[in-house]
C-alpha cells in the first residue's frame, strides 16, 4: 500500500513537471546544449560535457526543484497533500524521485546524442550512478532552501549566490586556472566539487583513486543526514505556514 501511494505521488510530480513547462524546458535546453557542443572543437568537448553535465546536476536540479515548489506555494496544492492519507516522508520522497527521474533523462539525452555523433568515450554504468547521487542530492538540497524562499526572485538570487560560492571555484579548478594540489583536497568539502569528481571519473580512461570514492561516500552521507534531519524534519512546518491548515 506504502509503494501504491509512493508511485501514485510520484506519477502527480512528473505529471506536475509537465505541467508547469519544466520538462519542456529541460528538454529544450538539452537540445540547444547538443546543437552548440556539436560544433565545439574535440578538445574543448571534451572539457565542456563534464561541465555541462555537471551544471545540470547541481544547479539545474535547485532551480528545477525550487519553481515547483513555487508553483505549488501559488496554487496552495500543499494543503490539499496534507489532507490525503501520504506521509510527509513519501511526500518528499515523491518530489526528489520525480525530480531525479527528469533530470536523469535530460541528462542522458545530451550524453547518448554525443556518444553516437562524437563517440564520448565513457561508462555508462558510473555515469548513472553519478548523475543520480548528485541529482538526488541537490534536488534534496534546494527542497530544503525552497522552504526559506519568499518568491521566485529570491530563489534565483539564492541559486546564482550558490553558484558563485561554489559552482565557479569548482569550474576553475577543473580548467585548471586554480592550480595546486593543496587546493584539490581543501575544495572536496565542496559538494559540487565532489559532485564534478564522480562525474569526470566516468569518463574514459577510468581511474577510480581515493579522491572519487570520498567523493561518493561523502555525498551520499552527508545527502542522508540533509534528507533526515534538515528537509524532512522541517517540511511539516513549511507546509503548514504556506497552506494555512
Amino acid at each position: 500500500m506504502k509503494n501504491n501511494r509512493l508511485i501514485y505521488l510520484i506519477k502527480g510530480e512528473l505529471i506536475r513537471l509537465h505541467k508547469y513547462k519544466v520538462t519542456s524546458i529541460s528538454i529544450l535546453i538539452a537540445l540547444i546544449w547538443s546543437i552548440v557542443l556539436y560544433f565545439v572543437e574535440a578538445d574543448i568537448f571534451n572539457s565542456l560535457l563534464p561541465v555541462l553535465i555537471l551544471v545540470d546536476g547541481t544547479m539545474m536540479s535547485l532551480l528545477y526543484i525550487g519553481s515547483v515548489m513555487f508553483f505549488e506555494k501559488k496554487e496552495s496544492t500543499m494543503s490539499t497533500m496534507l489532507v490525503t492519507p501520504s506521509k510527509n516522508s513519501e511526500i518528499i520522497l515523491s518530489k526528489i524521485l520525480s525530480n531525479t527521474i527528469h533530470n536523469f533523462l535530460s541528462t542522458f539525452l545530451i550524453i547518448i546524442v554525443f556518444y553516437f555523433l562524437k563517440d564520448v568515450q565513457i561508462n555508462f554504468l558510473l555515469i548513472a550512478l553519478a548523475v543520480l547521487i548528485v541529482t538526488i542530492y541537490h534536488t534534496s538540497l534546494g527542497l530544503l532552501l525552497s522552504y526559506y524562499q519568499k518568491d521566485f526572485t529570491t530563489l534565483l538570487m539564492t541559486v546564482m549566490f550558490i553558484s558563485f560560492v561554489l559552482l565557479i571555484p569548482s569550474m576553475l579548478l577543473m580548467l585548471g586556472v586554480i592550480k595546486g594540489e593543496i587546493w584539490e583536497y581543501v575544495f572536496l568539502i565542496n559538494p559540487i566539487q565532489a559532485a564534478n569528481v564522480i562525474i569526470s571519473q566516468s569518463f574514459l580512461p577510468i581511474n577510480l583513486d581515493w579522491k572519487y570514492f570520498f567523493s561518493l561516500f561523502y555525498l551520499i552521507i552527508s545527502g542522508a543526514l540533509i534528507y533526515k534531519y534538515l528537509v524532512l524534519d522541517k517540511f511539516k512546518a513549511y507546509a503548514v505556514s504556506i497552506s494555512g491548515v
